[in-house]
């Protein structure tokens, strides 16, 4: 074999073994990139789930407020009038 074709083999060999490093580290990156989303998203879905709990709170307490202000009647009692 040639010094020249010697060459170009562990050229070609090293060109190979580059590409499949990259790869498998791109692979790597993604998978991680991906992971990050589904924590960013669990964090997002338990804030929104707070603010949800908050409002519903805040939407109770205005209406025990509301109702000791304000007569309400139950609708089996407006059935009745």
């Amino acid at each position: 074999m040639s010094t020249r074709a010697k060459a170009t083999l562990a050229a070609s060999f090293a060109f190979s073994s580059f590409i499949i490093w990259a790869v498998h580290y791109q692979q790597s990156r993604e998978r991680e990139d991906m992971f990050q989303g589904v924590i960013r998203d669990d964090a997002r879905r338990l804030e929104k789930m707070r603010q949800r709990e908050e409002e519903f709170r805040e939407s109770s307490r205005k209406r025990e407020m509301y109702e000791q202000v304000q007569n309400v009647v139950s609708s089996d009692q407006s059935n009745k009038i």
